[in-house]
């Protein structure tokens, strides 16, 4: 008798955070995991760690190739924001940004998503940011390209069998803030969310062939709201605070 083999699911910025608790659940779900991080990773008991840092060329390139040869589900979660405003962040450090949180989701998706429409099965989850749906920084206007491109591949891929969709964590407590050196101490807890329920939300969406998770009842308001204020009265809000890049 023939076994199937199991799903396959390659995940980037896998090592901690939301990523880490995708690859925990996908694993229990019995999933193959390939676990991609620009730092060391552990080794999962039934797949492979790949060290690599998606913002250089031959890096992203290698995972290109991974993603072509064909994978089941495509989790893009790697991602850093900046601690300082546009004009004062270096425009090297911009442009590595808008390499990882873009381009490189762009070309693994690219990539990954010919072997899945074939087969009629598989998907790609694409993790943005509630600040997508706010004009705040150049880590939000990213953002919200990971959530048009997302809608848009969305509705090419569904009549194929195929899911494409969004992730828009809100504040989840992961090493993302510490990382950036950013000072999250006014934000209150109950705005904050684990990365396992943020990821074990994400799943249930995607299973529901959803094109856009925003996880949290608190976060779904944020993001309705948002997206019905007048954009003057929203840069008007935004003058008055300092949300540059908090969320995720």
């Amino acid at each position: 008798m023939n076994v199937a083999p199991p799903p396959t699911a390659l995940i980037t910025g896998a090592a901690s955070g939301i990523g880490a608790a995708f690859a925990r659940l996908l694993a229990a779900d019995g999933y193959r995991l390939i676990l991609v991080d620009r730092e060391p990773l552990p080794s999962p008991s039934d797949g492979e760690p790949i060290q690599a840092d998606l913002t250089e060329p031959g890096d992203l390139a290698r995972i290109e190739e991974r993603c072509r040869s064909g994978v089941d589900l495509l989790i893009n979660n790697a991602g850093f924001g900046h601690p300082t405003r546009f004009l004062d962040t270096p425009i090297e450090a911009e442009v590595t940004m808008a390499r990882l949180h873009m381009e490189a989701v762009l070309r693994l998706t690219h990539a990954g998503l010919p072997s899945m429409l074939e087969r009629g099965s598989g998907g790609v989850v694409n993790t943005a940011s509630l600040l997508g749906f706010l004009p705040s920084s150049t880590y939000s206007a990213s953002k919200s390209w990971v959530i048009n491109f997302s809608q848009a591949t969305a509705r090419a891929a569904r009549p194929h069998g195929v899911t494409v969709m969004a992730l828009c964590p809100g504040f989840t407590r992961t090493g993302f803030h510490d990382s950036a050196r950013m000072d999250m101490s006014k934000i209150p807890g109950p705005l904050w969310m684990s990365p396992d329920a943020v990821a074990a939300k994400a799943l249930r969406d995607f299973r529901r062939r959803k094109s856009l998770s925003v996880p949290g009842w608190h976060n779904k308001l944020i993001a309705a709201v948002a997206r019905t204020l007048p954009p003057t009265f929203t840069s008007r809000l935004l003058a008055t605070t300092d949300m540059r890049e908090p969320a995720r």
